[in-house]
């Protein structure tokens, strides 16, 4: 993808789903720094490739300091794509309760914590911008209750004990200010929605997932006990769910997708990885917008699950999905998730 064109008012945002996850503290680190690590030279390069003004990046661990996320922005650096402005705050995955938080007479396990984690900060996600970031104004809703969202839907099976403390946000949710410019102020609100499946007939996962989702149309519409962001803004981030495949509640991304304060630039990109073909034959989407890939046999196959959806006031340019034909041994792909990214001008 060449650079955004339109102007000194063009910019591009993107999202991206890395999957630069380790299953211990400090691992990331460590793999970014030893420089070796094909999944993370695969990322490296994807992202070089688009070079997008602002990124966020969903599924990255995330640490005190954010050493991790400092030096993998020092590998983008080497390779053209300098980003001197970066933003992430804890996460609620591994974030421990102390409590038997989905009933099954333990403690401790990486379901009892306020999102799936085996340690404080898996899977987390960050904030990479060439554009001055207003990092003491963001509004971190990630403390916000799952039981005082309007309409929620919790399982009937969770705990009282736990339905009093659980958090909405399985990863996070933000509200971040970015400076334009010119002086303009531009609203990125990001999210990381848990996966609707991995759970039983409790449905926790699928529930939790669809108000995850839910939460921004509330926010937008002024439903919620935070006032609605005025001006130009842009939502991104892995919502989990498409809205005509796969498994969840559809309806939850189909009221972010016609929400009359958005617009969707439905990106478009191969259909999968280079060199994959086309897609499930009992997919129902279109498969160029697909951002995610998944086995076919014993999976959902491929699937439109990350999204940038810029406000109705900013005018899109263009918009895609770039993927990554990075391989490692036996063929298998290396990075699952496309990059999406809209260029917009304001």
């Amino acid at each position: 993808a060449a650079p955004a064109a339109g102007g000194e008012h063009a910019i591009r945002i993107a999202t991206f789903n890395a999957g630069l996850s380790r299953e211990g503290p400090g691992l990331l680190l460590r793999d970014i720094l030893g420089g070796a690590d094909a999944r993370i030279v695969a990322a490296r390069d994807l992202i070089d490739s688009v070079s997008p003004d602002i990124l966020l990046l969903t599924g990255f661990d995330y640490d005190y300091g954010l050493v991790a996320l400092d030096a993998f922005a020092s590998m983008l650096r080497e390779g053209g794509a300098d980003y001197p402005y970066l933003f992430a705050l804890r996460p609620n995955t591994g974030m421990a309760t102390g409590l038997d938080m989905d009933g099954d007479g333990r403690r401790g396990t990486p379901r009892d914590a306020q999102g799936y984690g085996a340690f404080a900060g898996q899977k987390g996600m960050a904030l990479l911008s060439r554009l001055p970031i207003g990092v003491h104004r963001a509004r971190d809703f990630s403390a916000f209750l799952w039981k005082d969202l309007p309409g929620a839907r919790l399982p009937a099976t969770m705990p009282e004990m736990a339905r009093a403390v659980q958090r909405l946000s399985s990863v996070a949710h933000w509200d971040v200010p970015v400076q334009l410019p010119g002086g303009a102020e531009l609203r990125l609100l990001a999210w990381q929605a848990t996966p609707p499946v991995f759970d039983g007939p409790e449905d926790r996962n699928g529930l939790r997932n669809r108000d995850e989702n839910r939460f921004w149309a509330l926010y937008l519409d002024g439903a919620l006990p935070f006032a609605p962001p005025d001006g130009p803004l842009v939502l991104l981030g892995s919502a989990n769910l498409d809205p005509l495949d796969g498994e969840g509640y559809r309806s939850a991304i189909a009221g972010l997708l016609d929400h009359p304060r958005l617009q969707d630039p439905a990106p478009r990109g191969p259909g999968g990885p280079v060199g994959q073909g086309a897609v499930n034959l009992a997919q129902r989407g279109d498969p160029l917008l697909d951002t995610a890939d998944w086995n076919d046999e014993t999976g959902p196959g491929n699937l439109r699950v990350d999204y940038v959806l810029p406000s109705r006031d900013l005018e899109v340019l263009a918009a895609g999905v770039a993927w990554s034909d990075a391989s490692g041994p036996g063929g298998a792909r290396l990075l699952r998730h496309g990059l999406v990214w809209t260029d917009v001008r304001w």
